[in-house]
């Protein structure tokens, strides 16, 4: 039998996925020079951006506390996980080839791809996820202010530790979601999915509010929305360019 999806969980994955296409539209508006804005420095850009990738990991973390309560072994794991990680390996050569100087090396699903791991091991100590969420987001930020000025520096800030996120300044990339402090909020995802699958489990079974149904539907297939909005939205904003 297949095992059983929660429509809550799934709807306010497909938000999170809707609210992202909106801004990455923006964004390739801007991108091809349609409609300017800063995507980098302009806090009403930026906290969408925060805002949305902690929402898309909560959910992650939701969703590891409801496969972990219907025993999801580790083969069916380990296949999602690979589709991920390849994903995740070409979401990194599509962007060296729009972005070669800032393509992305560590983005949301590299991060996702490692924490997913971490997360997992971690399960027999589920219990106390709500005080390493909080650990693993002050951690990041303790370290960055230690590290300032510090021979170990430049190390945590290279390339081949900066996707711890001990750094002290952010590569150039388009998309950066290291481990820390980011597997803070799928902890804290992690540790509601196992409260409310005990307590108030109705509440996840269906999503009663309007259009949910429809965002229901977005949510269990989010990689694949992942990887084909980005190229479809380009693709259509380059092509309005050629036929202008």
């Amino acid at each position: 039998m297949p095992a059983q999806r929660y429509d809550a969980i799934d709807a306010l994955r497909g938000f999170a996925l809707l609210w992202m296409v909106l801004f990455h539209f923006c964004f390739d508006l801007s991108h091809f020079g349609y409609w300017k804005q800063d995507f980098y420095h302009d806090p009403f850009w930026t906290g969408q951006r925060t805002a949305i990738l902690s929402l898309f990991l909560f959910c992650a973390g939701l969703g590891q506390a409801v496969a972990l309560q219907q025993g999801q072994p580790w083969v069916r794991f380990w296949r999602r996980w690979g589709q991920i990680a390849l994903c995740a390996v070409l979401v990194s050569l599509g962007s060296w080839l729009m972005f070669p100087r800032s393509f992305i090396h560590f983005g949301v699903l590299h991060g996702l791809a490692v924490m997913l791991i971490l997360v997992r091991i971690s399960a027999p100590w589920a219990h106390w996820f709500w005080l390493l969420g909080g650990l693993a987001i002050g951690a990041k930020y303790a370290a960055a202010a230690l590290l300032a000025g510090s021979p170990l520096e430049p190390v945590m800030n290279g390339g081949a530790l900066n996707w711890l996120g001990f750094v002290t300044r952010k590569p150039v990339t388009e998309d950066y979601v290291p481990v820390f402090p980011w597997i803070g909020v799928m902890w804290w995802g992690m540790a509601s999915g196992n409260l409310l699958l005990a307590q108030k489990s109705r509440w996840l079974s269906s999503a009663r509010y309007s259009g949910a149904q429809s965002l229901a539907g977005m949510g269990r297939w989010s990689l694949s929305v992942y990887m084909v909005h980005q190229p479809l939205l380009i693709g259509a904003l380059a092509l309005l360019g050629l036929v202008r």
